[in-house]
């Protein structure tokens, strides 16, 4: 699979837009300006394929890209409290109705902010992923903010936070670029398994 060949698909603003699944879908998670855009236009090896901004709760939309016969979706990002409570139910319903279809979800990257401990929202996604049996990899991003020591203390502390999930985990950088292979190789590795 060429990652290098993913091409922007479409967008939905409400759940009711929401198309049926024709195809395997890998799904990108996480909390509002956790990284998520920056990711994605790093593990695809482009510069504007995913909007970057330095404001919070950009993404307002569940964004769909394709690549080969497999889509990847860029869900929006939850916990951003400076929004309507119409915008974030808006928010919720979307994500609540993309998860509640018949959709053929092959693996979701749940991204958590390295430097923080994982939030009510993030643990929340984690068991609803681990009661539904959807699989699912950890990505801890921004992890080039920390020193070593620091960044050897977080790993402690995430054995404990986060030792109720069975999943694999990567530290992330869209910076330094670490975790990148690792993140592309899951991608070929679920599409392999998904027969596509």
């Amino acid at each position: 699979m060429n990652l290098n060949h993913i091409e922007y698909e479409r967008s939905f603003g409400t759940a009711a837009q929401l198309e049926e699944s024709t195809c395997p879908e890998i799904v990108f998670s996480g909390r509002s300006n956790v990284g998520k855009s920056s990711l994605i236009n790093k593990v695809f090896n482009r510069k504007n394929l995913a909007r970057v901004s330095s404001v919070p709760g950009k993404t307002v939309t569940i964004n769909f890209f394709k690549c080969e016969q497999v889509r990847f979706v860029d869900l929006p990002g939850y916990g951003y409290a400076k929004r309507s409570a119409g915008e974030i139910k808006r928010w919720g319903d979307m994500i609540e109705a993309y998860f509640a279809q018949e959709r053929q979800i092959a693996l979701v990257f749940q991204l958590i902010d390295f430097r923080r401990k994982a939030s009510g929202e993030d643990i929340q996604m984690l068991d609803f992923l681990s009661q539904k049996g959807i699989p699912f990899v950890i990505v801890f991003t921004k992890c080039d903010k920390l020193n070593k020591t620091q960044t050897l203390e977080r790993m402690e502390q995430i054995g404990e936070e986060l030792a109720a999930y069975d999943a694999e985990a990567v530290l992330f950088s869209a910076l330094s670029g670490q975790g990148v292979a690792e993140v592309r190789e899951m991608i070929e590795n679920t599409v392999e398994k998904a027969n596509v």
